[in-house]
């Protein structure tokens, strides 16, 4: 299996939008992959904003970590791509998709597939989203678990590296999950995104790479991961 490098792809340009709370590990994961530019506009302390006047580096793909909607809504209004690291909830995205129908409000960002309409989000989407693991055993000992994508926050190259070396259990898996949870930079019980859905989204994932190589190992702990809420409906 060919692992990929890390080196930038070149073809897309992608501009992280902070107000300055979110999007620094972001900016600083998707930088050694892609041409990266950091845009830091305003939060209002106003709820509504009637006047906005953004200047908006061109780029290819926007991610928003704005907690502003009014200040997000101009961000959209540029007709650009763009995903939400921040989503403020289905209404907002109705509203926006008026204006830009490429504006996708993931789940989480560690949901994200290249699957979508828009050959920006894909690309992007081609190396950070949905985790996929690689893995390396040695009976019931991961010898090595490898990132080949992941999420923008690096919470899961974090898990990887501490879950590699250890004998794969129920305990080994909490403390994955748990690793998730720590370094993801979602809200916690949040409406529309929150660690706990993070850190079943990566269980899911390292299961799924663990079939292929354990199949034994996977039947034993598939039932166990069942009962807190993680799903495999290709399994």
């Amino acid at each position: 299996m060919k692992l990929p490098t890390n080196s930038i792809l070149i073809s897309l340009k992608i501009g992280i939008v902070s107000d300055g709370q979110y999007g620094e590990r972001a900016f600083e994961q998707i930088r050694r992959r892609f041409p990266t530019e950091w845009i830091l506009l305003p939060y209002p302390s106003s709820p509504v904003v009637d006047e906005i006047e953004l200047t908006i580096p061109p780029c290819d793909l926007y991610i928003s970590y704005l907690r502003h909607p009014d200040i997000a809504m101009e961000l959209i209004r540029t007709g650009i791509p763009a995903l939400l690291g921040i989503n403020l909830g289905p209404g907002f995205i109705a509203q926006a998709h008026e204006f830009n129908p490429a504006v996708i409000g993931p789940e989480t960002m560690c949901s994200v597939l290249p699957n979508t309409k828009f050959c920006q989000v894909n690309e992007y989407a081609k190396v950070f989203g949905r985790p996929v693991f690689y893995l390396v055993m040695d009976g019931d000992r991961i010898v090595w678990c490898k990132t080949i994508r992941g999420s923008p926050c690096g919470s899961t190259d974090a898990a990887a590296s501490e879950i590699s070396g250890q004998i794969l259990d129920q305990e080994a898996l909490s403390r994955f999950a748990l690793s998730i949870c720590h370094n993801c930079r979602a809200p916690r019980f949040g409406k529309t995104c929150d660690k706990e859905k993070a850190g079943i989204i990566h269980l899911e994932e390292l299961m799924r790479a663990l079939k292929g190589v354990n199949p034994k190992k996977w039947e034993e702990l598939i039932q166990v991961l069942e009962k807190i809420g993680c799903s495999f409906p290709n399994e």
